[in-house]
């Protein structure tokens, strides 16, 4: 049996490869064709278990569930995603199989050996501080404090994947495991905020290679074969979408008001989106609606194409594609001065859909934001409530300027899976067929 470490090199593309030298070094590059929808916790679910989301049942980063009429993102219960993983394959072959699973998503109650992910305390107060969950608890405490506000929002930067790196070492030296899966996001951030093309995602590249050389160096000391592979490959774009302003302009979405503030109403709308970059689940009440529904869409600028659902429950009626520049917002409020206070905060749990201008200070006015937030630190230093209200609107929305989830159109733009054994030269891999090469790699 070999040992595997497996890195998620988010948004790892061969033009990125280009200022990664000491990535390239792990061997031959394959093309590694994602599924739709290119999210996160779609492919990640894709590539450990062999199953579409048809099988698996992670139709995005989050969904409507139907059960709760609640859209919820970002969930991390590993009960959530269905079929067989990797590692349950691998034990019936090698009886006591050792995993440890660092920030790879829904990673809360898997059967592995060492769980790291991140997991802010929520104070009753409101306050909302870094840390992280482990599984055993007293890795806990092994641990430096996780830098969360380096991984997501407008100070997401280098420090959070230097830490899970490094943490990822640790687990390998202290607990040996048989294979090893360390998510590293780094690559996500500036893309997003800049776009593939500028020269701040060549330097983000460039930066994240010299993070990962010591993880790769600890790797091939205990002689383990390195997959480093990415979900998707993320696309210059320049249109955001407003799908659920669409709908709500023609009396399909409904909202209710408290305290002047609009949230959306999922109970009593007949269509309602739930935007996730590049795609978008429209749910629809009424069966009889449906042709109605996608005919509107289908007509929005910005809509590629209105598809059937994915064939599983969690997903909408219809889903959506946007064209090559654009991508979905989840904005359905019809005046600023209504939209919800989470609206304007980094709040990926409350907001009912995926929002990348979390990446940016207000580009309305970066400096009143920069204020803010000084105040709100302040208060907060004290002991008192405060909100972080640094996320611009439609403002924040026109920044963005890389998305995916889409199905790549070039190969320049797809995603890449490298392998330091020449058996994992395949040339051309899609992700329900990445566990079967990892068994066949822990075999050797």
């Amino acid at each position: 049996m070999t040992k595997l470490v497996v890195l998620d090199v988010v948004g790892l593309t061969p033009r990125l490869l280009e200022h990664m030298p000491r990535l390239r070094a792990i061997g031959a590059v394959n093309r590694l064709d994602p599924v739709l929808p290119a999210v996160t916790c779609s492919v990640q679910a894709s590539l450990l278990t062999g199953e579409t989301p048809a099988g698996h049942g992670i139709v995005g980063n989050g969904w409507y569930f139907r059960d709760l009429g609640e859209v919820l993102l970002w969930r991390q219960h590993h009960a959530l995603v269905g079929g067989e993983k990797v590692w349950q394959a691998a034990r019936k072959r090698f009886p006591g199989y050792t995993v440890a699973n660092i920030c790879w998503w829904y990673a809360m109650g898997a059967d592995v050996n060492w769980t790291i992910t991140p997991r802010p305390i929520y104070y009753a107060d409101g306050r909302k501080e870094p840390d992280c969950y482990t599984d055993p608890p007293e890795l806990h405490d092994e641990l430096d404090t996780f830098p969360l506000f380096s991984y997501w929002g407008p100070g997401a930067g280098i420090a959070s994947s230097k830490w899970i790196c490094r943490a990822a070492e640790h687990v390998m030296a202290a607990h040996d495991p048989d294979l090893t899966l360390v998510y590293v996001p780094h690559l996500d951030y500036d893309l997003q905020r800049y776009g593939p093309d500028d020269p701040r995602a060549a330097a983000a590249a460039a930066e994240l290679d010299e993070v990962l050389g010591p993880l790769l160096d600890a790797a091939r000391a205990r002689g383990a074969t390195i997959v480093a592979l990415s979900e998707y490959g993320i696309t210059p774009v320049r249109r955001p979408v407003d799908v659920n302003r669409r709908l709500r302009e023609k009396g399909l979405l409904r909202v209710h008001t408290q305290a002047g503030m609009e949230y959306l109403d999922p109970w009593t709308s007949r269509a309602f989106a739930v935007a996730d970059h590049q795609i978008a689940h429209v749910y629809v009440r009424d069966p009889a609606d449906v042709p109605v529904v996608a005919a509107l869409l289908d007509d929005l600028p910005g809509v590629a194409e209105v598809r059937d659902g994915l064939g599983h429950e969690r997903s909408g009626e219809l889903v959506l594609v946007a064209e090559p520049d654009a991508w979905f917002t989840y904005y359905y409020w019809l005046d600023d001065a209504r939209a919800p206070d989470f609206a304007r905060l980094v709040d990926i749990h409350r907001k009912p859909g995926y929002d990348p201008a979390e990446l940016f200070l207000d580009p309305a006015g970066p400096a009143s934001a920069k204020r803010r937030a000084a105040v709100a630190l302040a208060r907060k230093k004290l002991g008192m409530r405060y909100l972080m209200r640094v996320v611009g609107l439609d403002a924040g929305a026109r920044a963005v300027r890389g998305s995916h989830g889409r199905l790549p159109d070039r190969a320049e733009d797809a995603p890449v899976l490298l392998c330091s054994d020449p058996a994992g030269a395949v040339g051309r891999i899609a992700a329900t067929e990445v566990k079967s090469l990892l068994l066949r790699l822990a075999e050797r």
